[in-house]
C-alpha cells in the first residue's frame, strides 16, 4: 500500500513540475523559457505522458507557438524539438493532428526564412517532417 501511495506522490510531484515548466514557457526572460524547453524536452523524451499532455495540449501548443514566434535561434530550435516530442506523445489521432495543423504554417515560415538561425530551421524541418509523418491526416 505504501509503495502505491509513494508512487502516486511522485507522479503528482512530476505533474506539478511539468505544470511549472509549462508556465515558465511564458516567462519574459528568454533564458527562463529556454531552460523550461530543455527540461520539457528531457521529460517528454524519457517518459510517456499522454494522459497529462492530452488535457494540456492546447496550452502547450499556444506556448510553443509563442516561443517559435518571439524566440530566436536556440529557443526556436528547442521549441521545434519539444513540438516533435509532443506530436510523438499525442500520436496519430485527432489530438496529434490538431497540434500539427495549428503549428504547421509557423514551422514552414521559419523553415523558409533565410534570416532564421540554421539550428532553428533544422529543428523546424525535423518537426515538420516527424509531425507530418505521425499526425497529418491529409496525405498531401
Amino acid at each position: 500500500g505504501s509503495e502505491a501511495a509513494s508512487e502516486q506522490g511522485q507522479e503528482e510531484e512530476a505533474e506539478d513540475r511539468l505544470k511549472e515548466l509549462m508556465d515558465n514557457l511564458l516567462d519574459k526572460s528568454a533564458k527562463a523559457r529556454q531552460a523550461a524547453l530543455q527540461s520539457l524536452r528531457l521529460a517528454l523524451s524519457s517518459k510517456t505522458l499522454s494522459e497529462f499532455l492530452l488535457e494540456r495540449r492546447l496550452t502547450l501548443t499556444d506556448s510553443l507557438e509563442k516561443c517559435l514566434k518571439k524566440g530566436k535561434g536556440e529557443e526556436q530550435a528547442l521549441a521545434g524539438t519539444v513540438l516533435t516530442l509532443l506530436c510523438l506523445q499525442m500520436g496519430s489521432g485527432p489530438e496529434g493532428e490538431e497540434v500539427f495543423c495549428t503549428l504547421k504554417p509557423l514551422l514552414v515560415s521559419i523553415l523558409t526564412d533565410s534570416t532564421a538561425s540554421p539550428s532553428a530551421r533544422q529543428s523546424c524541418a525535423t518537426a515538420l517532417g516527424m509531425c507530418c509523418y505521425i499526425a497529418a491526416a491529409d496525405l498531401e
